[in-house]
C-alpha cells in the first residue's frame, strides 16, 4: 500500500490543499505549526473516520460548516479513492462515505466503510470491533503516543501490546475456559440432581413389574367366569323368548277382544241411531202435515202481488212531485237573479234610456209576488210528497211481512215433500235394524269366547316376571365380572405405561449419568490440562515476541545511540537501559535519548507486528512524526543509517530539521500565513 494523492478542504488550518504523495521516502518539511501533522491526521481520518473520544471540532476548520478529505491510494495494483465529509449542524458529525474502486464509485455508511477498509488492508477480522490501534503501531504513531506507552504502568502496556499483537485472544480463551468450566460444573450439578434417585427408580420399576405379573395372572379366571355368565344369560334369554311367544299370543287375543268390543259397540250405536231416525221422521211428518195449507200460500202470494203494484204506483207519483219541486226551485233562482240585476241597472240595455226608480219598483214588486206564489206552491208539494213517502214506507213493511210468510210456507211445503220421501224409507231402515241386532248377538258370543281364552293365559305374566328377575340377576353378575375385567385390563395398561415411563426415565437418567461422567472428565481436562496448555502456548508466544521485539529494539537503538548503552525489554515489555553494568532510569535520560528510545521501540514494534501479521497490506508503509525531536547533531547523522535500514515502499516523515532533507527522495515544504496552511 502507498498513498498517491490527498485533497483537504476546511480541515484544521487548511482551506484547500491538493497534494501528490510519491513512493519512496518523502519529507513534509516546515516550521513548527505549519500544518505538517495535520496532513497525517487528515490521512488517518480519511481511512478510519472519527475515533472514539475524538471530536469533530478538532478537525473542522473554525467558522466553516463543511470539511472534506479525499485520499487516493493503491493496494495490489488496485486504485482506491475515499472521500469523507464533516458537517456542522447542531453538532459536528460524519456523513456518508464515498469509496471509488478502479473508477467504480459507491456510497457507504460509516460502519460499511470501516469494514471495507479493514478488508482491503487485510487486517484480521477481530480488529473490526477495535479502534485503529493496529494502524497506529504499524503505520503512523504520533511520537508522544509512543513515549506514552513506554511510560504507562506495566499492566496497561502489556494489555495494549497483547491487543496489538492479537495475543489477547489467549486471555479471552482462558476467560472463556473458566466460564466454560463453571458452566460444566453447573451442568454437572444439575446432572447429579437428575440421577440422584436413579437406584430408587430401578427398585420402583422392579416392584411395578412384579405387581403387574400378579394382576395379569388374575385375567384368565376372570375371562372364564365371564364366559360362563354369557352362557347362563343365553339360556335364560331362550326361556324368556318361549314365554314371550305365549304372552304375545295372549296379547293378540286381547287386541282381537278390543276390536270385537269396539265393533259390537258400533253396531249397538247404529241400532240406536236407526231407532232415533225412525222416531224423528215420523214426528216431522206429523208436524209438517199440521202446519201447511196450500190455500194460505195462494192468499199470501195474491196479497204480495197487489202490494207491490201499489208500491210502484206510489213511487212514480213521488218522483213526479220531486220533478215539480226542482222546476219551482229553478224558476225561483232565475227571478232572484233578475231582482239582483234590476237593483243595479241604471239604463235600459235596449233603448239606452235611464230607468227610473218607479219602473224598477214595479218590476221588483211583481218579482216578489211570483216568488211568494212559488214558495206556496212548493210548500204544498213538499207536504204531499211527505204524505206519500209515509204511505210508501207502510206498504214496504207490509211487503216484507208477506215475503216472510211466503218463504215460511214454501219452506214447509218443501220439507213436507222431503218427509214424504223419507217416510217411504222407514221399511228399509227397519230391515237394517234387524240385521244389526243379529250381528250384535254374534259379536257378543265371540267376546265371551275370547275372555275365556285370555283368562287361561294370564299365568304366563307371572312366569315372565320371574324369568326376567332371574335374567336381571344374571346380567348384574355378568356386569360385575366385566367391570372387574375392565379394571384389571385398565390396571395392566396403566402398569405398562408406568413401567414404560419408568424405563424411559431410567434410560434418560442413565444417559445423564454417562453425560455426568463425560462432563466431569471434560471439566477436569479444561480446568487443568487445557488451561495449562494455553498458558504454555501464551508464554512461549510472548517469550518469542519479546525475544524478537527486544532484539530489534536493541538493534535500532544501537544505530541511534552507539555509546556504551545496552537496551532490552523485561517481561512486561518495559525498556531496560543499562550502561557500564548499571541500569539507567528513563526519567533521567536526555530528551534525545528518550526520543531514541521511543523511535527504536516504534520501529521494533512495527517490524514485530509486520512479521507476526505478514499478510497485512500496510507493511510497506511507514509514517514518522517528528522522529528526531531533541536529537543531537550526532544522532541526526545516525538517522541516515536508520532510514536506509527501513525496507519499505513509502516512507513519510514529518520534521522541521533541515538536515533530514538530505536523507529523503522527495520534499514537500509547507508554511502557514494568516492562520492558513499551504504549499510553499
Amino acid at each position: 500500500m502507498y498513498f498517491k494523492r490527498i485533497k483537504i478542504q476546511n480541515i484544521r488550518s487548511y482551506e484547500n490543499l491538493d497534494l501528490n504523495l510519491n513512493s519512496g521516502s518523502l519529507l513534509l518539511s516546515g516550521d513548527i505549526g505549519s500544518g505538517k501533522t495535520s496532513i497525517l491526521i487528515a490521512i488517518e481520518f480519511a481511512l478510519f473516520g472519527l475515533q472514539p473520544g475524538q471530536k469533530g471540532a478538532s478537525l473542522l476548520k473554525n467558522g466553516k460548516d463543511e470539511g472534506k478529505v479525499e485520499l487516493e491510494f493503491e493496494i495490489d495494483k488496485n486504485l482506491y479513492t475515499i472521500e469523507r465529509t464533516l458537517k456542522r449542524k447542531k453538532t459536528i458529525s460524519q456523513e456518508s462515505v464515498f469509496i471509488t474502486t478502479n473508477g467504480n464509485k459507491e456510497e457507504k455508511s460509516i460502519n460499511e466503510a470501516k469494514s471495507f477498509i479493514l478488508t482491503i488492508l487485510n487486517y484480521p477480522s477481530e480488529f473490526a470491533k477495535k479502534t485503529n490501534l493496529l494502524y497506529r503501531f504499524t503505520v503512523y504513531t504520533p511520537q508522544e503516543e509512543m513515549k506514552q506507552i513506554i511510560l504507562e504502568d506495566s499492566e496497561t502496556r502489556l494489555n495494549t501490546l497483547r491487543h496489538v499483537f492479537g495475543i489477547d485472544k489467549y486471555k479471552r480463551i482462558k476467560e472463556n475456559t473458566l466460564i466454560l468450566t463453571a458452566k460444566l460444573r453447573e451442568i454437572s450439578r444439575l446432572k447429579q440432581g437428575e440421577i440422584l434417585d436413579l437406584e430408587t427408580k430401578k427398585e420402583t420399576l422392579k416392584k411395578r413389574q412384579d405387581s403387574l405379573s400378579l394382576v395379569k395372572n388374575q385375567l384368565p379366571q376372570i375371562e372364564l367366569d365371564l364366559s360362563n355368565a354369557l352362557l347362563a344369560r343365553k339360556r335364560k334369554e331362550d326361556e324368556i323368548n318361549l314365554v314371550k311367544n305365549s304372552i304375545e299370543e295372549k296379547r293378540n287375543f286381547e287386541k282381537e277382544l278390543d276390536k270385537t268390543s269396539i265393533l259390537l259397540m258400533t253396531k249397538n250405536e247404529q241400532v240406536t241411531k236407526l231407532e232415533k231416525d225412525m222416531f224423528v221422521l215420523k214426528k216431522r211428518f206429523e208436524d209438517a202435515s199440521k202446519s201447511f195449507s196450500q190455500k194460505d200460500l195462494d192468499e199470501v202470494l195474491a196479497k204480495l202481488a197487489q202490494k207491490k203494484k201499489d208500491y210502484d204506483f206510489l213511487n212514480k207519483e213521488i218522483i213526479q212531485i220531486s220533478t215539480k219541486i226542482s222546476g219551482i226551485l229553478i224558476k225561483k233562482n232565475e227571478i232572484e237573479k233578475l231582482k239582483q240585476k234590476m237593483s243595479s241597472l241604471k239604463s235600459c240595455p235596449t233603448c239606452l234610456q235611464e230607468v227610473n226608480d218607479m219602473h224598477k219598483n214595479n218590476i221588483l214588486s211583481q218579482a216578489e209576488t211570483e216568488i211568494s206564489q212559488l214558495n206556496n206552491e212548493k210548500i204544498n208539494l213538499d207536504n204531499e210528497k211527505q204524505t206519500k213517502e209515509i204511505s210508501l214506507k207502510e206498504i214496504d213493511i207490509e211487503i216484507k211481512k208477506f215475503e216472510i210468510s211466503r218463504v215460511s210456507l214454501e219452506t214447509t211445503k218443501i220439507k213436507l215433500q222431503t218427509i214424504e220421501e223419507d217416510h217411504k224409507k222407514l221399511d228399509e231402515i227397519e230391515k237394517q235394524k234387524i240385521s244389526l241386532e243379529n250381528d250384535s248377538k254374534l259379536l257378543t258370543e265371540q267376546i265371551n269366547r275370547l275372555k275365556e281364552l285370555i283368562s287361561d293365559m294370564k299365568r304366563f305374566d307371572s312366569i315372565m316376571k320371574a324369568r326376567e328377575t332371574e335374567l336381571d340377576e344374571i346380567i348384574r353378575k355378568e356386569r360385575q365380572i366385566e367391570i372387574k375385567k375392565a379394571e384389571i385390563v385398565k390396571e395392566i395398561e396403566l402398569g405398562k405405561k408406568e413401567i414404560l415411563n419408568l424405563e424411559k426415565e431410567i434410560e434418560l437418567k442413565e444417559l445423564a449419568k454417562n453425560d455426568l461422567i463425560y462432563l466431569t472428565e471434560l471439566e477436569d481436562w479444561t480446568s487443568n490440562k487445557f488451561l495449562e496448555l494455553i498458558d504454555f502456548v501464551e508464554k512461549n508466544v510472548m517469550a518469542k515476541l519479546k525475544e524478537e521485539f527486544s532484539k530489534l529494539f536493541n538493534e535500532w537503538f544501537s544505530i541511534l545511540v552507539p555509546d556504551n548503552f545496552v537496551v532490552r525489554l523485561d517481561e512486561d515489555f518495559t525498556p531496560i537501559i543499562e550502561q557500564q553494568d548499571f541500569q539507567l532510569d528513563y526519567d533521567f535520560l536526555s530528551g534525545g535519548e528518550r526520543t531514541a528510545i521511543a523511535l527504536a521501540y516504534r520501529l521494533a514494534l512495527n517490524q514485530t507486528i509486520n512479521s507476526l501479521l505478514s499478510e497485512i497490506k500496510t507493511k510497506g508503509l511507514v509514517i514518522l512524526d517528528e522522529p528526531t525531536d531533541g536529537f543531537s547533531q550526532q544522532q541526526l547523522d545516525k538517522m541516515r543509517d536508520v532510514l536506509s535500514e527501513l525496507d519499505v515502499n513509502q516512507l513519510i516523515i514529518v520534521s522541521h530539521d533541515q538536515k533530514i532533507e538530505s536523507f529523503v527522495d522527495n520534499i514537500i515544504r509547507l508554511k502557514k500565513q494568516e492562520g492558513i496552511s499551504g504549499l510553499v
